[in-house]
């Protein structure tokens, strides 16, 4: 009898082990920081009332197959709400979306989504993708505001990272979307009523620099804004401070 308990435990054992191994999310990480997705707008505080993914924009993970910005992840559910004021940015009928990576892994396919239309597929093969990635994307002649989902297919799990980006298409040309300033407030140094002192970094702060390893709690400088290291890491161009919430936050 002891043998035949012993022998169902052991089967119940491993298959909720197995359950634990089919639920657990992919090690990789990653969103589209350019045109600014939904979640690059709450991260950047552009969008107000965005819950827990101003904290966390690379993780919007969830079952391959889905069309929903949030990617089925209730924790990210006000990326789905169509009435938070996303902004629109303005682009010709050719868009290109780059993607910011905090953590890579073996990428079976990208695709591009409007109105539940795949308009766009590209190829990962199975391989790890670099740091940053960029793909150019025709629209199809759409006009007006439209909503792209985007999603990253990784190659050995069930699941997939949601992207979405709000639009507003215009007629002709095409290329890369109007720039839109990301620091719409004036830095203390350009503020009429700013102490003279207010533009000095913290002491222990350096400037922003590709390719220096930086630990949790440093503090750097880039385009006279201060931020500060919320994930070790070693810089790459495409991980400027302001397109990466993931790895630093405004101070």
């Amino acid at each position: 009898m002891r043998k035949a308990i012993a022998a169902v435990l052991m089967t119940l054992a491993t298959a909720a082990a197995a359950l634990l191994v089919t639920a657990s999310p992919a090690s990789a990480h990653g969103y589209i920081s350019s045109p600014p997705s939904r979640q690059a707008m709450c991260a950047q505080g552009r969008v107000a009332n965005c819950g827990a993914i101003v904290y966390e924009p690379q993780s919007v993970e969830g079952p391959k197959g889905l069309t929903s910005c949030s990617g089925g992840n209730s924790r990210f559910a006000q990326l789905d709400n169509p009435n938070m004021g996303w902004p629109a940015t303005s682009v010709g009928n050719t868009v290109t979306f780059n993607w910011v990576f905090t953590a890579r892994h073996a990428t079976t396919n990208w695709e591009y989504f409007v109105g539940g239309t795949r308009i766009a597929v590209i190829d990962g093969g199975g391989r790890q993708p670099d740091a940053t990635a960029s793909h150019t994307v025709n629209l199809g002649g759409r006009t007006g505001r439209i909503l792209v989902l985007a999603r990253w297919n990784v190659a050995d799990t069930v699941n997939a990272f949601y992207s979405c980006v709000d639009l507003q298409v215009g007629g002709g040309g095409g290329g890369n979307p109007t720039p839109t300033p990301t620091q719409p407030s004036p830095t203390p140094s350009q503020s009429p009523t700013a102490s003279p002192t207010a533009s000095q970094p913290p002491a222990g702060t350096t400037t922003w620099a590709s390719g220096t390893a930086y630990k949790v709690g440093d503090r750097v400088t880039y385009n006279g804004v201060t931020y500060q290291c919320l994930q070790a890491h070693t810089a790459i161009p495409g991980w400027e401070p302001p397109n990466v919430p993931a790895l630093w936050k405004r101070v």
